[in-house]
């Protein structure tokens, strides 16, 4: 935070009406000049409401609308904070979340939230070609960049295919990279589309209820057996998908 009184005169004479786009251009403006460079924790709205002379409305919108244009990122019970470059990931290219963090040279956590045997509802059993009801291996694990959560990984196994998969370790490698080495993949479907996340979703990513997330549906095939099915879901605000085909 600066010195009382200089964000205040950095917001100049604004129109009242568009007082939060004041307050937006200049957050922006210290961001944009690098004063605040990424990961700085900018004020919060109890400062920018002191600071500023703002109602806490104006802040808040200010705020939010910044986190939807993926300028900041805003951790719930944390803080804003002056976001990266978006993480990417391949649309259509089954990769390893953990190496395409490294490559961006950020570090890659994983939470393990559930590694159990459940029963195949309907449509986890037609996603596997099982029989509904019989036993499917199942992981909910949340990944993170530089420690933000950035997906969480929904999956589904098929046990004849890894027989071992309750037995690993997934805070130090992934599902992606495990099931590869055990089963390489010969083929992947994928579903995608944007998404509104669930309460407990919110929770684990650390996300307002209203932020819009990315959700990729995939299953994947070795030689002609279906591997696991997986919902990826990832905050809109903190990752891109792309892809690219042909030469260039």
């Amino acid at each position: 935070m600066r010195r009382s009184g200089e964000l205040k005169k950095a917001l100049g004479a604004t129109d009242a009406a568009s007082l939060y786009a004041g307050v937006k251009q200049v957050i922006l403006d210290k961001i944009q000049s690098g004063e605040w460079p990424p990961k700085h924790r900018v004020p919060s709205e109890n400062q920018l409401v002191q600071e500023l002379g703002v109602s806490k409305m104006t802040a808040n919108r200010a705020l939010r609308e910044l986190a939807s244009e993926g300028e900041l990122i805003r951790i719930q019970g944390v803080g804003s904070f002056v976001a990266e470059r978006k993480g990417a990931s391949a649309l259509f290219e089954v990769r390893n979340i953990a190496e395409e963090i490294a490559e961006r040279g950020h570090s890659h956590q994983a939470t393990v939230i559930a590694l159990a045997q459940i029963t195949a509802s309907p449509e986890i059993a037609d996603a596997l070609g099982l029989d509904i009801g019989s036993p499917v291996f199942h992981s909910l694990i949340v990944h993170l960049e530089n420690g933000v959560p950035v997906q969480i990984e929904d999956r589904h196994v098929h046990p004849a295919v890894a027989p071992d998969y309750l037995g690993q370790d997934f805070s130090i490698t992934t599902p992606n990279a495990y099931l590869q080495a055990i089963a390489p993949l010969s083929g992947s479907e994928h579903v995608v589309e944007a998404a509104l996340p669930q309460p407990w979703e919110c929770k684990l990513l650390l996300i307002q209820k209203t932020e819009p997330c990315l959700s990729i549906r995939r299953r994947t095939w070795s030689a002609s057996h279906i591997v696991s099915t997986a919902r990826l879901l990832y905050p809109g605000n903190r990752y891109r998908l792309e892809s690219r085909v042909g030469s260039f």
